[in-house]
């Protein structure tokens, strides 16, 4: 039998495996090796609605959340108590943003809205103090979401000051005639020249089933997308279509399977 070679250790990649959380296992604790390639692209929810998470989370589908202050004042609820109540909804990562825009203020932020639960991600905008909030946060073994990235070079420096998750927004820069998916696909090149490197890609401002697809073809790590934009993910009209006319043949034989 030949020898088996086994991989270097820096051809490993970490990754994350939130779809399949092991009880009594955090999100931090689940970042396990592997070999060869990416796990199943991830979907969050970006929405601070409790009842559309609650729903979403029921299918099994569902990975981790975003939120921003904006979706939290949509919300009209106190940004702790949500948050909170989406954590203990979902296994996965939540996003919760800090509101404040120097360095200091940042991390005094984040280290609250760490408190809130274990699976709290803080959020901080991709600005220098933002960068540097995502340093001493990272340093801290806090997860971090660097948000609003819109070029790769933010991207870059985004992994280089230890995110956790860069979060470029495809939908604005499509909004203003520049390719939101260009971006995608550049940052994805790049954090490929890298070995070492273990920030994930997260696509946001996501406006349609078509950004998911492309998201997937890139290779992006994670897509957090509207709940209704996920619903439609799942929705296909000749779906719907032949199974009206399966339950309608159905019908008409009479039968019943729980009573045979």
């Amino acid at each position: 039998m030949d020898a088996v070679e086994l991989a270097p250790e820096s051809a490993i990649r970490y990754t994350s495996r939130a779809t399949s959380l092991q009880p009594g296992l955090s999100y931090a604790e689940s970042l396990v090796p592997f070999v060869g390639t990416r796990t199943l692209m991830k979907f969050f929810v970006d929405t601070a609605d409790v009842e559309e998470i609650r729903d979403l989370a029921a299918t099994g589908l569902l990975d981790g959340v975003t939120t921003n202050p904006s979706l939290v004042a949509k919300s009209g609820r106190d940004v702790f108590e949500v948050l909170a109540e989406i954590c203990d909804l979902v296994e996965g990562p939540v996003s919760g943003e800090v509101t404040a825009i120097e360095h200091d203020g940042m991390v005094t932020e984040g280290r609250r809205l760490r408190d809130i639960a274990d699976n709290v991600m803080v959020k901080v905008p991709l600005t220098w103090e933002g960068l540097k909030a995502c340093r001493t946060l990272n340093q801290a073994g806090i997860q971090v979401n660097v948000t609003l990235c819109f070029s790769p070079t933010q991207a870059l420096f985004a992994a280089k000051a230890g995110a956790t998750v860069v979060s470029p927004f495809v939908g604005r820069l499509d909004d203003i005639s520049q390719d939101g998916m260009a971006l995608i696909q550049d940052i994805r090149t790049i954090f490929d020249n890298y070995e070492p490197l273990t920030t994930e890609i997260l696509v946001a401002s996501i406006r349609h089933p078509m950004h998911v697809v492309e998201a997937a073809r890139i290779g992006a790590d994670i897509c957090t997308v509207p709940p209704q934009v996920m619903r439609s993910l799942a929705s296909h009209p000749l779906t719907d279509k032949g199974l009206d006319a399966f339950l309608a043949d159905w019908g008409r034989t009479g039968q019943n399977i729980l009573e045979q």
